[in-house]
């Protein structure tokens, strides 16, 4: 394959090496480059069937054999966020799991639930209706997990995947590179991002339950130094759930300036409507005594809703402006800076299941509560990388060093409901736990009316070092400032913290051939509390006081083949002052003095034969609490985390143009909450997909989802809100490249 490159007036001419070096240099220096389309595109870049018309001298063609795609198919070859530098995924001594534009595409993902379906050692959570959920190698948090294009993204809300190029699954302690969360690892969704190369591109979808979803993508280069491309989704659907359904649309507008060779610009706005029903699932049985004695969620239909939907609703409005500049000196010197600001109106109210039923029958009772929550976020991030290339003494060093800046105002109102201006809760019948009976919203004082103000300051520097060819280490360190002042409105209340936090990691990776790296890590994070993990928490120095994470992780990855690659890794993660659900009260949280996790992974991507793709892979996982606290004794297994899950997603193509795509998904049992009294029975569940290409610009597929109708609970948030899984669901999806 060959680049057409044009020499305008404006510039100077260059040499053939200088190209290369920017090509090399350029290729995948920042989160938000697009896997479908080469870097080199931001300067003059022809494509072979829209190409952008020369206004001066004739094309100089560049041969691009030497450049390595980030991904390619379901592979990814190369990772920036694990290190912010432009790294072989084997030359990285962490696990990552890359879900690509052809995986998502292919298992028609949606969701951050549907893009960790097939990523080993991750599960999903309840999230309570109104918010994405995970747990990764046995550790969760409330917000800290999500970012975007590496910038946090740090409000309780359901992301939509509509602008997203690709997301990253860095599993183990990020503190180094991330800062505050990064706990058991982090999800980094990249974006799209405006190139030169020509994408027009509608997708239409039709499915079980009134599924109706749209969405478009459209780049187009406006001449030889700016490109501009925009991302649009508008879906309105209904759900397995009895009353539950959801509006939704976002807009993605992004332009892309290349003053010179050497220098990017990227611009990029987005607004994000979202309204649905606040699902919080059905509660477990227990003895008419009250007192937990099945351990099992209730045996009710799987659509059954609890409590009153037309009072149970969620909403976000999310809007934010992100920009990158880099300007690349030479081969050896890149500057790099990024900022986003965003702003977030989050509220959810529901009415839910807040007891256990004490029978199954027409005697059986469940008690209902309600109350309502709104968040107002605005946040602003600041970062600014420095890389650098030496050789000294035969050694190669490949520096990052940076600072980065971010203040977030949080503003947090909870409020109680009162049923018929009375009481706050309400016994239903199990058997009719649907209730409209009127309800009123009062402030009481033990809900949550908190301001609080955070600034972080960081800095940090990072040297990968190739020894000698075959042994390779990575050095970080960061130092964190992180003040938090935090005003409870209902007492004036003021608490103030400060943290001074240092997050080293040290990486040592041998290869004994190109294709194999061996690798040991450790590193050290901290989660601090901030915004909405203290909406359920008692003020105090205490639960201010950060979480602490120290991880160890030995690992080994075998590119098989250029388009296959092998992971394993042993790891063990060390988490205390641990914040868990109250399992009994789910507008509650606990503090869990401390948790061990210890597991493996064995993952596998790519190319099997040339006809056939696959992505998976297995977990052990062994996570358990170390201390006797309220709610939870010594040994207990943390909440919701499986002690084997094995999926592994697999495409095959007979023709250019007919394929199938089959799943098996299998998750161990869990406990919904940290007194392990309900256990939710393990499952596994079949997918399946037929790939069609009727014609050259249209593609068609059918996704069906639990294949065999099996019931099964697919996530919980406590011990009475559980969350059945869908029946066999089937989605038709067109796509239109016109």
């Amino acid at each position: 394959m060959k680049l057409k490159f044009h020499r305008s007036s404006v510039w100077k001419a260059v040499t053939m090496p200088a190209l290369l070096s920017i090509a090399m240099s350029g290729a995948q220096t920042g989160w938000a480059q697009s896997a479908d389309e080469q870097p080199l595109a931001g300067k003059n870049v022809q494509s072979e069937e829209k190409a952008v018309q020369p206004t001066t001298l004739p094309a100089v063609e560049v041969s691009t054999g030497a450049i390595v795609k980030s991904t390619e198919g379901y592979v990814a070859r190369k990772s920036f966020s694990a290190t912010r530098t432009d790294t072989l995924l084997r030359d990285v001594p962490q696990s990552i799991t890359v879900v690509t534009q052809d995986t998502m595409r292919d298992q028609n993902v949606q969701s951050i639930t549907d893009v960790i379906r097939y990523v080993p050692g991750i599960v999903p959570s309840q999230g309570e209706g109104n918010r994405d959920a995970v747990i990764i190698r046995g550790s969760g948090t409330t917000t800290g997990d999500f970012y975007v294009d590496g910038l946090r993204d740090d409000v309780q809300y359901y992301r939509d995947l509509y602008n997203i190029d690709r997301v990253e699954v860095l599993k183990g302690s990020n503190g180094m590179i991330f800062g505050r969360g990064g706990s058991g690892g982090v999800i980094n969704r990249v974006t799209k991002e405006a190139g030169w190369k020509p994408v027009r591109e509608i997708r239409a979808e039709f499915g079980s339950y009134s599924h109706k979803r749209v969405a478009a993508d459209l780049n187009q280069p406006i001449n030889e130094m700016i490109s501009a491309r925009i991302n649009g989704l508008y879906e309105n659907s209904n759900s397995f759930r009895d009353y539950v359904d959801l509006e939704r649309w976002g807009i993605n507008p992004t332009l892309t300036f290349m003053p010179t060779e050497k220098t990017r610009i990227v611009l990029s706005g987005e607004y994000f409507y979202d309204r649905r029903t606040a699902d919080r699932g059905i509660p477990s049985f227990g003895t008419v005594n009250g007192v937990v004695n099945s351990g099992r969620a209730i045996n009710t239909g799987r659509s059954t809703f609890f409590g009153n939907p037309d009072d149970s609703t969620a909403r976000v409005d999310a809007a934010s402006f992100n920009s990158l500049i880099e300007h690349t000196f030479n081969d050896r010197i890149t500057i790099r800076n990024r900022t986003r600001y965003a702003d977030y109106d989050k509220f959810y109210q529901n009415v839910y299941a807040n007891g256990v039923a004490t029978a199954e029958d027409a005697t059986g009772t469940v008690r209902l509560s309600a109350y309502n929550d709104t968040t107002r976020r605005e946040n602003i991030f600041n970062q600014t990388d420095l890389l650098f290339r030496l050789d000294t003494w035969g050694i190669s060093h490949e520096f990052m060093t940076g600072v980065e800046y971010g203040r977030q105002v949080t503003d947090n109102l909870r409020n109680t409901g009162f049923f018929n201006n009375g009481p706050t809760s309400l016994n239903v019948s199990v058997l009719n736990p649907v209730s409209f009976t009127p309800l009123t919203y009062r402030h009481q004082a033990a809900d949550a009316d908190n301001h609080s103000v955070v600034e972080a300051v960081a800095v940090y520097a990072q040297d990968q070092i190739t020894i000698i060819p075959q042994v390779k280490a990575v050095l970080g360190i960061r130092y964190d400032n992180f003040d938090t002042t935090v005003r409870n409105n209902n007492t004036g209340q003021k608490i103030h913290s400060n943290d001074g936090l240092i997050s080293p990691r040290v990486g040592l990776i041998y290869k004994p051939i190109e294709p194999v790296s061996i690798y040991g890590n450790y590193s050290l994070a901290y989660v601090p509390r901030a915004g909405d993990q203290l909406t359920s928490l008692t003020l105090s120095n205490e639960t201010l006081r950060p979480e602490k994470f120290r991880n160890l992780e030995f690992g080994a990855k075998w590119d098989i083949r250029p388009d296959l690659a092998l992971t394993a890794a042993l790891f063990q993660l060390d988490r205390s002052n641990v914040i868990a659900t109250d399992p009994n009260d789910a507008a509650r949280s606990i503090l869990v003095d401390g948790q061990r996790v210890r597991g493996a992974e064995i993952g596998v991507t790519g190319k099997i034969t040339s006809s056939w793709s696959v992505m998976g892979g297995y977990a052990y996982t062994d996570a358990e609490i170390r201390k006797n606290v309220t709610g939870a004794q010594k040994g207990a297994t943390v909440a919701q985390v499986p002690a084997h899950t094995f999926s592994l997603w697999n495409r095959y193509d007979f023709t250019s143009y007919l394929g199938v795509g089959l799943g098996v998904i299998h998750r161990g049992s869990i406990y919904a909450a940290v007194d392990n009294t309900v256990l939710l029975p393990s499952f596994t569940r079949i997918d399946a997909a037929l790939f069609a290409q009727p014609f050259k610009n249209l593609r068609v597929q059918v996704n069906v989802e639990n294949l065999a109708n099996i019931d099964y609970a697919a996530s919980a948030h406590n011990n009475n809100n559980i969350l059945p899984g869908a029946p066999r669901i089937f989605r038709l999806t067109a796509a239109l490249n016109f």
